[in-house]
């Protein structure tokens, strides 16, 4: 791979407007090469990190083979303890849509269960939400309208015996 081009940093707010629009536009890959060059001159820009963070997540739906690992570890950067639990919420949100979106014999309980974890996320955000943000009760019913639209519950426990040798 050829030296990657150094931005400019007065050229750090158009370049996320720019991210910004990408996002918008269903081009994650290019909103992440922008945060990532974002971040390669301001490491911990809250803005790219953000940014970055929902541009791998809508990558989830899209049939890649993201990990959220990485997600996860952007999350965990953000200063702002409500954007860490907000933003981690976001990420076992989509990873359940995914799930929906690619079904397979296990999919609904999987679905399920990172919902649960989202919805736990998100009661956690709003405990310390900024006056007048209600984005963690919308993000909060918006997976229990998924769970009641989709008729997902928790997988029952296996009630059979082990097998022993």
């Amino acid at each position: 791979m050829s030296a990657l081009k150094k931005l400019s940093p007065q050229a750090i707010p158009s370049a996320l407007e720019k991210a910004e629009r990408y996002r918008l536009l269903n081009e994650p890959a290019e909103a992440e090469s922008i945060c990532l060059d974002v971040l390669a001159v301001e490491a911990q820009n809250q803005k790219a990190l953000v940014t970055l963070l929902l541009a791998l997540t809508d990558r989830f739906t899209k049939g890649y083979m993201v990990s959220d690992t990485q997600a996860h570890e952007i999350a965990a950067q953000l200063k702002s303890e409500y954007e860490r639990l907000y933003y981690g919420g976001i990420i076992f949100e989509r990873k359940a849509k995914s799930k929906l979106e690619h079904a397979s014999p296990e999919s609904n309980y999987m679905a399920y269960d990172l919902l649960q974890e989202a919805m736990s996320h998100f009661e956690r955000a709003e405990k310390i939400r900024p006056h007048g943000n209600d984005d963690a009760l919308l993000r909060w019913n918006t997976c229990s309208r998924l769970i009641a639209r989709n008729n997902l519950a928790a997988k029952a426990p296996d009630e059979r015996e082990p097998y022993l040798e």
